[in-house]
């Protein structure tokens, strides 16, 4: 009696750890089903942040492309603006090139320049005649007067055919620039004058910024140079 009970607890044990074990294994599935979910939400959300970025950076390449497109279209002419304001055209109508700079390649720089001295500082622009003659470094400002003091530098002495025209006697810097020495047309007064007086000259001469002047003008006075050497 005794074994027939023993057999049927065992029995009964034994069924109970199957039933046990099989519960925890379907607990375990249920678990597993509802991570799976979970995991597969991340992966999903990883994949729309690449495809989002990838997206971007799609736009932003094509957001350059019409930038660049639309500064190549936008910089299509003839003429382009600088920083000025001013066009490359208009620019080198300034600099250089125009018809009105070639009337005067026919002429030396050296003429070019007695033209505008003259037409700048002459008395009377319109002469007959325009007399050009080089003074040489150690010439006394005044020959008659034996006080005079001399020229420092060689100078021109620029003066029309009549005193009233007036006469202008300077000194070129190559730079645009003159040092007119303000000796008179004529020489009047009471000599000797003294060495002070000359000194006076040479030592307040006046730096002259020789304007462009006006080509056909130039041409006109150019014309009529008589030049002494």
């Amino acid at each position: 009696m005794n074994n027939i009970r023993n057999f049927f607890t065992c029995h009964v044990l034994f069924l109970l750890l199957i039933l046990l074990l099989v519960g925890c294994t379907s607990s375990a599935n249920d678990e597993s089903d509802r991570e799976t979910p979970e995991s597969n939400d991340g992966l999903d959300s990883e994949e729309e942040s690449v495809e989002s970025e990838g997206s971007n950076k799609i736009n932003d390449e094509g957001g350059q492309l019409e930038s660049t497109t639309d500064l190549d279209e936008s910089g299509d002419g003839d003429s382009k603006e600088t920083s000025s304001g001013e066009t490359t055209d208009e620019k080198s109508n300034h600099t250089g090139g125009s018809g009105e700079d070639d009337l005067l390649s026919n002429y030396s720089p050296e003429e070019i320049e007695y033209a505008r001295v003259w037409l700048q500082l002459g008395e009377i622009k319109q002469v007959d005649e325009l007399n050009v003659k080089h003074i040489p470094e150690g010439t006394p400002l005044h020959p008659d007067d034996h006080t005079s003091a001399s020229y420092p530098e060689d100078v021109v002495q620029l003066a029309g055919s009549r005193l009233v025209a007036g006469s202008i006697t300077y000194s070129s810097n190559g730079d645009g620039t003159i040092n007119v020495y303000n000796v008179p047309v004529r020489w009047d007064g009471k000599y000797p004058a003294g060495e002070r007086f000359y000194k006076d000259i040479i030592e307040n001469t006046d730096l002259v910024q020789v304007d462009p002047g006006n080509d056909e003008d130039i041409i006109a006075l150019i014309n009529v140079l008589n030049i002494h050497e």
